[in-house]
């Protein structure tokens, strides 16, 4: 028997690993074998990933799925399913991260502290969260405080968000032996008298949220988009039009605000974070006690070092992600 083509069935779900029905199937692909190539390849990942969706308002939920695949393979002479070694039934489990040229295809990123940095902001007396995934991690030491992690195999628990308690030093994540550590975070805690500084969560290269504090100056303005029409002024019955009547009418008003924010001064080893927030799809700030969605604006990245810029600052341009004039509709 030769392999002539396969079927691919793509279950899409929340829960635990295997629980899915019927209503679950997303996807039926049916793909034929290149003559000259031996196996028959299916990309997966941008159908997954349309069922993955960020509604952050502040509550750092485990955004994950699970992804049950059955393949069947079909015989060349027959067309029929192969008798032995079909179907084979996978579970994945989905974040919504990403990998880099260099990680090379289909890598395997952190299984324990989801953060790329060692090194964390946070204002002083300010609580904080570390994202972990759950199954890689048997314990975080936060100081001297240890917390236990578990993993209940369901998806809504598969990204933890651990507390940082105010005016924490060091973060220890251990591996699921409780004795290796596999990740030492410092947490900087910045003590800014003069400026408000803005928390910006944005979804991370491992699918996680992950904060952000710019401590220094931030300067809000906005952008006015408009168009005119020209108008009729004259009065028929006098032949006359008033003064107080322009030429030109405006409509269609409306305005996007933006914000410049400063990261104050940070490590180099932080840049990691700054270059994950301008490759995000997804970034909210906290402004005004609620959580808006907004874009970062700037398109161009300069990496800074110690070395050549002595003290590290970031300016970063962003705007929100809504006119300013209500016209949802």
């Amino acid at each position: 028997m030769a392999l002539k083509s396969a079927r691919l069935e793509i279950y899409i779900y929340s829960g635990t690993a295997g629980s899915y029905t019927s209503s679950d199937l997303k996807y039926t692909l049916d793909k034929d074998r290149i003559t000259s190539q031996s196996n028959i390849i299916f990309e997966i990942g941008n159908l997954v990933r349309d069922y993955i969706t960020h509604d952050f308002n502040n509550d750092y939920a485990s955004v994950t799925k699970w992804v049950t695949v059955v393949k069947r393979l079909f015989d060349s002479t027959t067309s029929l399913e192969f008798t032995s070694g079909s179907p084979v039934t996978t579970n994945f489990l989905a974040l919504d991260g990403f990998g880099t040229f260099e990680d090379e295809i289909n890598p395997q990123l952190s299984t324990n502290a989801l953060i790329s940095a060692d090194n964390i902001y946070l204002p002083e007396n300010t609580a904080g969260k570390l994202p972990i995934f759950a199954e890689g991690v048997g314990k975080v030491v936060i100081d001297s405080s240890t917390t236990q992690i578990t993993d209940s195999g369901n998806s809504n628990q598969k990204i933890q968000y651990i507390t940082i308690p105010a005016n924490t030093n060091t973060i220890q994540v251990f591996d699921t032996d409780d004795t290796t550590v596999k990740k030492t975070i410092t947490v900087n805690n910045v003590c800014e008298p003069k400026y408000t500084s803005f928390k910006v969560t944005f979804v991370n290269k491992f699918g996680a949220y992950e904060d952000l504090y710019f401590f220094k100056k931030t300067t809000e303005t906005f952008t006015v988009s408009d168009e005119t029409h020209k108008t009729n002024s004259i009065d028929v019955s006098t032949v006359t039009y008033p003064t107080y009547k322009g030429q030109q009418q405006r409509y269609n008003v409306n305005a996007i605000t933006n914000l410049q924010m400063n990261t104050g001064f940070i490590k180099e080893d932080a840049t990691k974070t700054i270059e994950e927030l301008f490759l995000s799809e997804n970034v909210f700030i906290r402004f005004d006690s609620k959580t808006l969605p907004i874009i970062p604006r700037s398109k161009s990245f300069v990496h800074k070092t110690s070395l050549n810029d002595k003290l590290i600052n970031y300016t970063v341009d962003f705007e929100f992600a809504f006119n300013l004039i209500n016209n949802v509709r």
